[in-house]
């Protein structure tokens, strides 16, 4: 088996020191960087635009994902895509014209992936998985850093994997050392942390190794 990615995502980064704690993601071995946009409608929280991105594509060359929790998308992926962004995620909810909004990003030369909700059926997936580079599963309901990992979501990974068993799935929300090692065998290769990384009291290159050590 490949060598499961830790993606450290920066909505837990403690923002005056962002670009000491990227460039210390890089140096623990981070595949690559979450930049988590919300918009304050599709979910209960606003964050990060286009800007963030850019400033995160100053400080590494690492690849950079944009995880666009927003209504609309569509209005938004050019955006991030000039920005750095070298992988978009989208919601699946938050369009009606996903084939299309996927089309849209890979025109872009960027990588397209698809996140689905806790409460989202996996079914979901089925007519779109084809074109996709990555499922993202959320262990979470999405808008906010810090929550408990949804005890069942192992099994919809599984599902996932059952569904699209070439696709890379990556895993968000409350993924850490004791929760990564319950998705890997189910079938994540990609794992997204914040505060297990970011928020780690021995340091950022501690809490990736944890979470490595963990998946081993």
């Amino acid at each position: 088996m490949s060598k499961v990615q830790i993606v450290p995502s920066i909505l837990s980064a403690d923002l005056t020191r962002l670009g000491e704690q990227v460039r210390e993601a890089e140096a623990a071995g981070a595949d690559r960087i979450q930049v988590d946009v919300m918009d304050g409608h599709f979910v209960p929280n606003l964050t990060f635009g286009p800007g963030m991105v850019a400033a995160v594509r100053s400080l590494t060359d690492l690849p950079i994902e944009a995880h666009l929790m927003v209504e609309h998308p569509d209005l938004f992926i050019q955006m991030f895509a000039r920005a750095g962004a070298t992988l978009i995620i989208v919601q699946v909810e938050a369009t009606t014209s996903l084939y299309r909004t996927v089309q849209r990003i890979k025109d872009l030369n960027v990588k397209a992936a698809v996140a689905i909700n806790p409460a989202t059926p996996v079914e979901s997936l089925r007519e779109i998985a084809r074109y996709l580079d990555m499922v993202n599963v959320m262990t979470v309901e999405p808008g906010f850093g810090g929550q408990a990992f949804i005890p069942h979501s192992p099994d919809k990974v599984r599902r996932v994997r059952d569904l699209a068993p070439d696709l890379e799935i990556e895993v968000d929300g409350g993924i850490d050392a004791e929760t990564a090692p319950l998705v890997v065998p189910a079938g994540a290769t990609v794992l997204v942390a914040g505060n297990a990384v970011f928020g780690f009291k021995p340091g950022v290159a501690a809490g990736i190794r944890a979470i490595r050590d963990a998946v081993g």
